[in-house]
């Protein structure tokens, strides 16, 4: 029979281990005869008690598999390391919040089955979602699919099932600085797209917070287009020219046409303004350059994407 993987990152999610395991046990026992399923869990260095219900459900169940950090690296890193590890021929990845409904994975499936490599699952706008957020989020897929080569469609989630080979092309990739689901997305592969509206949290807080998401996007930005790094040269010339443009203008209509608008400038007032002006042009400049210097560097020095206290794979 084939083999499903289910992989589950999960951060200070102790009261939601045993709910979604309990749900994916019956969804698992609904494919029984045709498919075997491992859930595979990755604890990103909770604070509570979440890799103990895990170990706690692993001693009886010999099909959880789970992977501890040491310490915090992210969501993204986690989801990664479940890839790295499942041996599915097809894996389906959700959060451990129950936000992702459990029961549309036969869903998932049966566009597997029909086909397709890449089953993509698109959040509808949630109720709860605060006015921040939902104006944060649709400005990043605005500029994202601007300057980026790939169109990354708004509002798909982490939520998603990915084939053996898609797996294993993904597991090639070795940028550590990552947003999975971008990624996947330049993969490419033949896809389908289920729509669901995201469960309310039951138990516990997200763990993304603003800033968290900010990070997220700035390193999207990066990783996925070069526009950012050439817009400070581009904006650059574009300074030159209506610098020089302007600079021209009240020259020639100070000194030699002696027009009332250039006269009202005096030469340390026009030198202070185009100072200021060039200053923050290069610093702006130099801090989109910084952000792939950072990043370069990140790849440069090759960590690992992460540290295993313990495994069970």
């Amino acid at each position: 029979m084939k083999k499903i993987s289910i992989i589950i990152p999960a951060h200070n999610e102790e009261r939601n281990i045993p709910l979604i395991y309990d749900k994916l046990k019956e969804v698992s026992e609904s494919f029984l005869g045709k498919y075997l399923f491992e859930i595979i869990f990755i604890n990103d260095g909770s604070d509570d008690d979440t890799f103990v219900e895990i170990e706690k459900l692993a001693r009886n169940d010999e099909n959880l598999k789970y992977i501890d950090f040491s310490r915090n690296f992210g969501k993204e890193t986690a989801t990664s390391a479940g890839l790295n590890s499942c041996n599915g021929d097809a894996c389906i990845m959700l959060d451990a919040d129950l936000q992702h409904p459990v029961e549309l994975i036969p869903n998932f499936i049966a566009k597997w089955e029909a086909g397709a490599e890449v089953v993509v699952g698109i959040r509808a706008q949630n109720k709860s979602d605060g006015f921040a957020k939902k104006i944060g989020s649709a400005i990043f897929y605005k500029i994202i699919n601007k300057i980026s080569e790939i169109e990354v469609v708004p509002n798909a989630t982490d939520f998603r099932l990915l084939d053996r080979i898609v797996i294993d092309q993904f597991n090639k990739l070795t940028e550590t600085n990552r947003m999975t689901r971008a990624l996947i997305d330049w993969l490419g592969f033949r896809r389908e797209y289920i729509n669901f509206q995201a469960n309310e949290r039951i138990h516990g807080q997200a763990s993304y917070d603003f800033w968290k998401l900010f990070k997220l996007a700035m390193n999207s930005f990066v990783s996925l287009s070069l526009f950012p790094l050439k817009l400070a040269g581009n904006l650059g010339l574009v300074i030159v020219f209506v610098s020089g443009i302007s600079g021209l203008y009240i020259l020639l209509g100070k000194y030699f046409f002696h027009t009332r608008f250039a006269s009202t400038f005096s030469d340390s007032e026009n030198l202070a303004i185009l100072i200021v002006f060039l200053v923050g042009i290069i610093l702006t400049s130099l801090g989109l350059i910084a952000l792939y210097i950072a990043n370069i560097h990140g790849e440069v020095i090759n960590r690992p994407m992460y540290v295993v206290r313990k495994k069970k794979i």
